[in-house]
């Protein structure tokens, strides 16, 4: 993981500090660059030529634009940094987020180490505290890249990342002490999406469900959480048939992972239960994938990988809630020992199950999962998976699937997702389509068909809430990407931390 910097706040002339490159956002107006305030400021130092190079260079403004200009010493800076921002009638966290990933990208290209930030002045559209979090955000999520392999083949070194970073603002903008909070709070948020993007950027070899939970027994320990894994042994005593049955195939037993969150002050009496798929490496089973659909089977853990980082966090983040975080890690591989379609499995609350797929092994191992979570004390229930390929067909790769059985959560869940700049669409738990889950022999069968598949794996998944408020995320698309893009790296893209901690970090409910 390259990911760290240390990022600082002063009440300063952006324009006055001595730094590799100056970052200075610019808005568009009446369809072209707003060269005012620091920008004008700026652009006066070279006498006319910034108009100049803007027009040459076709710099519009727009979110994701980038002009840098080296400043032959007329400014201590030695590279100006013009990024757009767009139309500041329509500016968000996220647009800015992006800004300055893209100036970040920028800046390392001329192999800038240190970088000053001009805050910039969001009008009404955001106060300087969500400001200042969401120019931070977007300097720490576009630093990650994962070189863990990089081996001697490659004779071109990476260029370096910023190591210091200065964020300026204007005098009266921003509390010295809130700054410090806000920085804090969005470094431990940078660190846990990386966590997670490492997890899943790991080969299958690395990340099995033995090392999952050793990795997360690292974890409990750095952050103070408490910890109990269950292994095959433990997973027969409660009845856990279901995950059992996955996980028989491999060499690598399962293990259903139990990390608890308490807040150091007075706990709000909500407890939170996080549940996430770790399906550390997905074959298909004897419903085997093609060799193209096994390619990225290493990310089927995505789920339990946000759920990890995400409980990696929660004290750095001022979580006021008891969290629970269940992660099951399991292997669905192939052998004598593998189970097989039309095995009949019991789960851990007695429902009997069909296998029609070994292939829709993500819900059977979410389904003892879900119900070990509800019995150990949990209040509501979310959990995270990449479950579905139909999913993937009705949003496409950047938005996830969030389904919910209370309207409140789901609300909630939704405006989390947007405020941390993480896509979701609500889909609805069509009870009409619960006729193609219901089963020949058991209860349930473990597929419904292609018709609806992200539904009915939905309304499978409901049948083990134990009667909670539930919220299910199917992040199969977003939780892996083909190519970079904005802030957000090609592979692991740990999607659904930065959702879970903005919906955590909240005290009290309206």
């Amino acid at each position: 993981m390259d990911a760290a910097h240390q990022t600082t706040y002063q009440t300063t002339d952006p324009l006055a500090l001595d730094v590799d490159a100056l970052v200075v956002p610019v808005g568009r107006r009446d369809d072209q660059p707003g060269l005012d305030g620091v920008a004008a400021v700026a652009a006066a130092a070279f006498d006319g030529a910034v108009e100049t190079m803007v027009a040459d260079a076709r710099f519009g403004a727009k979110a994701g634009d980038v002009l840098r200009l080296p400043t032959l010493g007329r400014l201590p800076a030695r590279y100006l940094i013009l990024t757009g921002v767009g139309d500041p009638a329509t500016l968000t966290a996220d647009v800015l987020r992006r800004a300055m990933a893209a100036a970040s990208r920028s800046a390392r290209e001329v192999g800038a180490v240190s970088l000053g930030i001009a805050l910039p002045d969001a009008g009404d559209r955001l106060d300087s505290s969500a400001t200042l979090a969401a120019v931070a955000e977007g300097l720490h999520l576009a630093a990650y890249r994962f070189t863990t392999y990089r081996g001697t083949a490659r004779s071109t070194p990476l260029p370096p990342l910023a190591e210091r970073v200065t964020v300026a603002g204007p005098e009266g903008s921003l509390d010295p002490a809130m700054a410090s909070a806000i920085l804090a709070r969005v470094a431990a948020t940078g660190r846990a999406v990386a966590l997670a993007r490492d997890l899943v950027n790991e080969p299958a070899s690395v990340i099995t469900p033995v090392t999952m939970a050793e990795r997360a027994r690292q974890v409990a320990a750095e952050a103070g959480l408490d910890i109990q894994v269950l292994g095959p042994d433990a997973l027969a005593g409660i009845g856990a048939g279901a995950m059992l049955a996955v996980g028989q195939g491999s060499a690598t037993p399962p293990q259903l992972i139990h990390l608890t969150y308490r807040p150091a002050g007075e706990p709000s009496g909500r407890e939170i239960g996080l549940v996430g798929k770790c399906i550390t490496f997905d074959t298909g089973g004897y419903s085997i994938k093609t060799h193209d659909g096994m390619l990225t089977m290493k990310g089927d853990m995505a789920g339990g990988a946000a759920v990890l980082a995400t409980m990696s966090a929660l004290a750095a983040t001022g979580c006021p809630h008891v969290v629970h975080g269940v992660i099951c890690a399991a292997e669905n591989m192939i052998s004598g020992t593998a189970f097989r379609p039309s095995d009949i499995l019991t789960a851990s609350n007695g429902v009997t199950i069909e296998v029609l797929s070994t292939d829709a092994e993500g819900r059977l191992v979410l389904a003892d999962a879900l119900v070990y979570t509800a019995r150990a004390g949990a209040t509501e229930l979310i959990d995270l998976a990449t479950l579905t390929g139909g999913a993937v067909v009705a949003l496409g790769n950047d938005t996830a699937a969030l389904f919910a059985s209370d309207d409140r959560l789901a609300g909630e869940l939704a405006g989390a997702a947007t405020e941390a700049g993480e896509a979701t669409w609500r889909m609805p738990l069509l009870a009409s389509l619960e006729e193609q889950i219901r089963g020949d022999v058991g209860d349930l069968k473990n597929s419904g068909g292609r018709a609806g598949s992200a539904i009915t794996a939905a309304l499978f998944l409901q049948h083990f809430r134990e009667g909670l408020p539930w919220a299910h995320l199917d992040i199969a698309g977003p939780a892996f990407a083909a190519k970079a893009h904005g802030y957000v790296p090609k592979g692991g893209t740990g999607f659904g931390v930065r959702t879970l901690l903005t919906y955590l970090s909240a005290t009290t409910r309206a």
